[in-house]
């Protein structure tokens, strides 16, 4: 594919998992930055735009990495808006799936994020990562917001997210409470994004989430369902292997492993995420 011959061009692949979908950038041979005046989260902003670019959730940026005896690649990410995160679940599944179809990588690899090594294995269009151990872990405490108190609970799971547990999740006002909770003072500086749960049974969760970066209600979060899951298996409310159905309706598998102190699920380790991963297309783009 051809792009203007007058401007240089980028190479890229659209991957979707989940419903998150992602633009892949190949940039083993350090040539993309002598292509941009701009850097890598003004790229994110263009190329992520809906309607007027490629459009997508977020940016991954494939580089070699800094020990090729930890890892297969550098996964670097940064959301819609520009802002970078240390890393994203669905988007390390995506880039996984993209290593392994481009050769780069064997089906298991291991993909290091700003997070840590990630540990990443395909079995056929199934991906299955191994998550950081979850930290940070905060149960039930109370916050406040619009003068009511709501309880919630809070994990890291490579990024941070806030788990709050609801009866019913369609009458949820996901994008303006989850704002509100997204830049609540209580999680300054980073801020976090934010899910909402509802328990189906002792296997099965249904999760909305709002993702700080894209700013917004997203059709699934792979970290997300994680901290779900994690969340309520603290609670003794499931256990694992925990079925996650996001909004696209789509299924995320969480396994973890725990140890119980004093009532609790805790800590949690040999935390998976797994799901489906597809390629949409392969294209070439103009650098504006």
């Amino acid at each position: 594919m051809k792009g203007n011959k007058n401007r240089p061009n980028i190479i890229f692949t659209k991957t979707v998992a989940a419903g998150n979908d992602f633009i892949i950038i190949d940039n083993r041979q350090k040539k993309l930055k002598s292509k941009l005046k701009y850097t890598y989260s003004e790229l994110a902003k263009k190329l992520c735009q809906r309607h007027f670019s490629i459009g997508a959730d977020g940016l991954i940026i494939l580089e070699n990495p800094t020990d090729p005896l930890k890892a297969d690649f550098k996964m670097l990410y940064f959301n819609s808006n520009g802002s970078q995160a240390a890393m994203c679940g669905n988007g390390a599944r995506c880039i996984a799936y993209y290593a392994y179809m481009n050769k780069i990588a064997d089906r298991e690899m291991q993909i290091e994020t700003l997070s840590g090594i990630i540990k990443a294995k395909l079995t056929g269009t199934k991906v299955r990562i191994l998550l950081p151990e979850p930290k940070d872990i905060k149960v039930d405490f109370s916050l406040k917001i619009n003068s009511k108190e709501l309880n919630v609970s809070f994990v890291n799971t490579g990024v941070p997210h806030t788990v709050i547990f609801v009866s019913e999740l369609q009458s949820v006002d996901v994008k303006n409470l989850g704002r509100q909770i997204r830049y609540h003072k209580k999680f300054l500086p980073e801020g976090t994004n934010v899910n909402f749960v509802k328990v189906v049974s002792k296997h099965e969760l249904k999760i909305r989430t709002y993702e700080r970066g894209i700013e917004g209600e997203t059709y699934a979060c792979g970290t997300g369902a994680v901290a779900s899951a994690v969340i309520s298996g603290i609670k003794n409310l499931v256990k694992s292997p925990v079925k996650c159905k996001t909004s696209s309706g789509e299924i995320l598998t969480v396994y973890f492993k725990a140890t119980t102190q004093k009532g609790l699920l805790t800590p949690v380790y040999n935390v998976y995420l797994e799901g489906k991963v597809k390629i949409v297309f392969t294209g070439c783009v103009d650098c504006v």
